[in-house]
This record gives structure tokens, C-alpha cells and sequence, in this order.
């Protein structure tokens, strides 16, 4: 077989839209080469879906590209140039470890990311190495599929490689090459870098770009600027929602960490509550909360009014009406975030109609939850399974008025008993990736074996199953385990 038909045979399909901006956004470079590279793991329904072939990708040449030894055809790789406020401080950012590839077209017309992440330096490195650790990269790949399954909008994780290289952090570790698929990578970080450091005309081409590729439909609008701010508020309103829904924490909340297509970007010392408490945190460079569970929506709408900032010089030439505009768009995400949320909770409980006390109802159980230190999951799991006994709030008096509340409830909504459950089951994932479950299974791909991975993996993709499987994923993790903290892995 050709060099030609070999790569036909991939079914890479890619453009550079991005690189088409001006210089400014960006560095073309391409990826560092691998001393050894070895597939690690592929997720194959996902190549497929971008018109891949898992073949091909597993074949040597496939795992070069994966790797960075080998550039495929059509691709132009660039490290990306933003900035962000990260714990609340602006600094200028960029790829720093990280390259895209270029624009994959599916066979259903849509363009998405192909990026390396771990291919590198780059001149946004800031003295890093540009390497990642294989530990970190399986995490987000577990994690980024995890949230896939749950419906919640996600990047993608196609592969990770092995590099037969050391990377060096508080230990030596195996390197690793993760490839990650988004809608794409423009971030609220990618419009404070160009409105820091760039001109009103540069900013008008990434906003008509941004527009272009993820909101069309607003083009033709009066303002499109100000109703671009307006639906990337509605998109993250609708997203930290189903964060809170599962008891998803990001971890990192800073401004380059929220893309403005709506979906979860940047896995790092991201995990799922076990016990409900909205002060949690699991990031050990969180130590003033700023990212806590409780405070999501928070800081959500604080990463929207920088991204409105940025936005001034284009909504209005009147200063004065641009500010005014934009702090309009800005008062809607309390509600936005509020009814998706409330609406998801109600479906947690099989609850369909809307009434004027729910805010109150849900949160009296929120608040017994935390009292009685419940597991957030498990507690909706046993609702769903019409077992309420096996939850620690069961006996207690609050929940038994609680409880004679919640069935009346749901006997003013006319549904049966059966259609109840279904509605809970669907809305009540059975399992979530459990931080002991994910540790242990990242300790053992360390190690070199993947089946503990590959067993966590087929459990969570289907997360609404309820089968018995499932049941060992649903346990808790020993009483006596230490705080659980999770890093940067950067």
C-alpha cells in the first residue's frame, strides 16, 4: 500500500480555520518526536464518529501521529495563544504543552479539534517541559467519557500514547500524549488575551470567527456581539447546572478554562463528591475554597463578566451603552442556571410539573444531606431504586416529614409508581467515577495494567444501567481513607 492510500485509508479530513486568523492568536510548531510510542488506549466509537479509522490509528503509523512523530496529512499544527485569571490573578497563558493539529470535517459535516496535549514545548511553556504523565492523561480520559455518558457537554479523549520517556514532577513518572477532541478551543482566556494585547480589529475577527463556528444563527442578528454574549451565558448556565446535578467540581474554574462552546474543557484536579457538603474541594491548590462545589455557579458568573468585558469595544461604540447592555445579558445567568438546575432536580426526583415551593422542598433534603453527612449519589440511587431505607437519613424525623412531603408531591402529579422510578433512573446516574476507583485504577496503569481501567470504563459508559455490574462501582470508599486531593498534574 502507498504512502497515499495509507493515509486515505485513515479518513483524515482536516482544515486550519484557526490558523486562517491573524498571527497574533498564535505559533505554528509542530509536536516534539517520542522516543518510544505505544498505544495505551483508543476510543474507537469516537474515531469512528469523526470518520477514523480505529485500524489505522492503532497501526504504527496511526500511533506516530497520536504521538507527535508524525504530522498527518492536511494538518498545520499551532500552540494557541490566551490569557486568564487563574484563582482570581490575569496572567498571560497560551499552549504551553499542547498543540492543535487542525479541524477535523466528520462525514456529518462537523468540525471539531484534533489536539495533542503533552507534544512538547511551545513558547507559551513559561519554563514547563511540555511533557504530561500518563496518570494525568488517563484521567481526563476517564473522566471526560464519564461526563460524555452522563449527557453533560465535554471534550473528548480519543487516545493516550505512552512516550517511552520520564517526565519529572514530585516523582519520576511514564510520559504520556493525550489526543483531545472538542467542538474547539477558544476560551473566555483566548478574548481577555486579545483584548489586553490586541487591536478592536483582531478582536472583531475572533468574535465573527467564534460566531461563525458556534453560533450562526445569531449573524444576521441587530447586535451580534451582544447576543453572542448572551447565548454563551445560556450555554454555561445550562453546563455548571449539570456540574451540580452530579456533583461534578472542575477543580481550576479560571477564565482559560471555560470554553466558549459550552462544554467541560481542562481536566485537572477535577473529581465527584462522595459525601454531600458544598464546601468540598479536592484541589490541593484550592486552599481558600475559591472552587468549591457550593460556589461553581459563582465563579461561573464571575468568568462571564470578564468574558464581558471583553466584549465592550464591539456591543456598542457608547461606552456607557456597551457597559449596560452587557450587565443585562449578565443578570440573566442567575435565572438560567437556576431553573436548569431545579428542573434537572425535579427530574432527580420524579417530579414533572413545576410549583412554586420546589426551590425550598429540594433544598430542606440538600440541607438534611449535609446534617447527616449522605453520600450525594447514593442518596438519589436509593430513591430511584424505591429503597430510601438504605440511606442514612432514613428513621431520621426530618426525613420522615420530608418524605410524607415528597409523596404527596408526587401524588399531585398523576403518574404511576412505575413511570416515577423510570423518570429517576434516568436522571440518577446508578455510578459515578469514584475517587478511590479512578486512583486505583491510574495506580495500576502506572504499573502497566489496564484492566482495572478498562472494567471502570465499561461500567461507566452506560452510568444509567442500574445493572448488577455496576453494584461494586456504587460502594463507598473505606471510612478510614484520608482527604482526598487531587493535583494539576501539569
Amino acid at each position: 500500500m502507498t504512502e497515499k492510500e495509507t493515509l486515505i485509508k485513515a479518513g483524515w479530513s482536516l482544515e486550519n480555520s484557526y490558523g486562517r486568523l491573524p498571527d497574533v492568536f498564535f505559533t505554528r510548531q509542530d509536536p516534539t518526536p517520542v522516543r518510544a510510542p505505544r498505544l495505551v488506549i483508543l476510543q474507537h466509537s469516537l474515531a469512528t464518529s469523526l470518520g477514523l479509522n480505529p485500524a489505522y490509528l492503532k497501526s504504527e503509523e496511526g500511533i506516530a501521529v497520536l504521538a507527535g512523530n508524525r504530522i498527518p496529512e492536511g494538518s498545520a499544527p499551532l500552540a494557541q495563544a490566551y490569557a486568564g485569571h487563574q484563582f482570581g490573578h490575569f496572567t498571560m497563558l497560551g499552549d504551553g504543552r499542547a498543540l492543535l493539529l487542525g479541524e477535523q470535517i466528520t462525514q456529518a459535516g462537523k468540525r471539531v479539534d484534533i489536539q495533542l496535549k503533552g507534544s512538547g514545548r511551545t513558547p507559551y511553556s513559561r519554563g514547563g517541559d511540555g511533557r504530561a504523565a500518563i496518570g494525568p492523561m488517563l484521567r481526563e480520559y476517564v473522566i471526560s467519557e464519564a461526563m460524555y455518558a452522563f449527557g453533560i457537554p465535554t471534550t473528548r479523549s480519543l487516545a493516550v500514547v505512552a512516550t517511552g520517556e520520564p517526565v519529572y514532577r514530585e516523582t519520576v513518572q511514564p510520559g504520556a500524549v493525550l489526543t483531545r477532541v472538542a467542538d474547539s478551543h477558544i476560551r473566555v482566556g483566548t478574548f481577555q488575551y486579545i483584548a489586553r494585547w490586541g487591536t478592536v480589529e483582531e478582536l472583531r475577527a475572533l468574535a465573527d470567527y467564534t460566531i461563525e463556528r458556534h453560533f450562526p444563527e445569531i449573524r444576521e442578528d441587530e447586535n451580534p456581539y451582544r447576543s453572542f454574549l448572551k447565548e454563551v451565558i445560556k450555554r454555561q448556565a445550562v453546563l455548571i447546572a449539570k456540574w451540580q446535578l452530579v456533583g461534578f467540581i472542575h477543580g481550576v474554574m479560571n477564565t482559560d478554562n471555560m470554553a466558549l462552546s459550552g462544554e467541560s474543557i481542562d481536566y485537572g484536579p477535577c473529581a465527584f463528591m462522595d459525601t454531600y457538603d458544598p464546601a468540598t474541594v479536592f484541589s490541593s491548590i484550592d486552599v481558600r475554597g475559591r472552587y468549591a462545589y457550593g460556589n461553581q455557579p459563582n465563579i461561573a458568573q464571575w468568568n462571564l463578566k470578564k468574558f464581558a468585558e471583553t466584549l465592550l469595544p464591539l456591543i456598542s461604540e457608547d461606552k456607557d451603552q456597551s457597559v449596560l447592555q452587557a450587565q443585562e445579558a449578565l443578570t440573566s445567568f442567575c435565572e438560567l442556571y437556576s431553573s436548569s438546575w431545579l428542573a434537572g432536580m425535579r427530574a432527580k426526583l420524579g417530579i414533572v410539573r413545576e410549583e412554586t415551593q420546589d426551590e425550598g422542598f429540594v433544598n430542606e433534603l440538600l440541607e438534611m444531606m449535609k446534617k447527616y453527612g449522605a453520600d450525594y449519589t447514593n442518596t438519589f440511587r436509593a430513591f430511584a431504586m424505591d429503597q430510601p431505607e438504605d440511606t442514612v437519613l432514613y428513621g431520621t424525623e426530618e426525613f420522615q416529614q420530608w418524605q410524607k412531603k415528597w409523596l404527596e408531591r408526587l401524588g399531585r402529579e398523576g403518574e404511576s409508581k412505575a413511570n416515577t422510578l423510570q423518570l429517576m433512573k434516568e436522571n440518577n446516574p446508578t455510578i459515578i467515577p469514584r475517587n478511590h476507583r479512578v486512583e486505583e485504577a491510574l495506580e495500576a496503569a502506572v504499573n502497566e495494567d489496564y484492566s482495572v481501567m478498562e472494567r471502570l470504563l465499561g461500567a461507566l459508559s452506560n452510568p444509567f444501567a442500574y445493572s448488577p455490574e455496576q453494584e461494586e462501582y456504587a460502594a463507598l470508599p473505606d471510612s478510614s481513607s484520608c482527604p482526598y486531593r487531587t493535583f494539576c498534574g501539569t
